[in-house]
């Protein structure tokens, strides 16, 4: 299912966001930062995009690691999950965080991110004395087995 997203580019550089394949779920944000960035060992740096989007109504923007990004460079949003609101039409800031033992370096134009936008619900909370009863209840985490 396709669906169009408006795009503000805030930099005349910016990149569009971009799929990398056909069935891909995220898609990649650019890294614009005008120059490599050295993010140290346990350090988080802020990563501009240059972009800004209009999330419809009723869906959010969930910003995740690039796969190859973490488990290789050890570099991913310090946040682990970014949440992009319908509502806000600022710019697409990554805050990458080095949870690695080594340096890394990222270059203008680096894919740095992959957007998801997915609907959501707004639950309308209600305080219960009860909560209906489930085959798990109250095992917590592990309580399903490892197999």
């Amino acid at each position: 299912m396709t669906a169009p997203v408006s795009v503000k580019r805030l930099d005349p550089r910016a990149k569009l966001p971009s799929y990398g394949s056909a069935d891909a779920a995220g898609a990649d944000l650019y890294a614009l930062t005008g120059g490599p960035v050295t993010i140290a060992p346990g350090e988080t740096a802020k990563i501009p995009t240059g972009l800004a989007v209009a999330i419809p109504q009723g869906y959010a923007g969930l910003v995740f690691a690039r796969s190859g990004l973490a488990c290789k460079g050890g570099l991913a949003p310090a946040n682990k999950v970014g949440v992009i609101d319908a509502d806000y039409r600022g710019e697409v800031l990554i805050f990458l965080h080095n949870h690695g033992s080594q340096p890394q370096t990222v270059e203008d134009g680096d894919r740095v991110a992959q957007l998801v936008i997915v609907p959501y619900l707004t639950a309308q909370f209600t305080l219960a004395e009860e909560l209906d009863s489930t085959d798990r209840g109250q095992g917590g985490f592990g309580s399903t087995g490892r197999r």
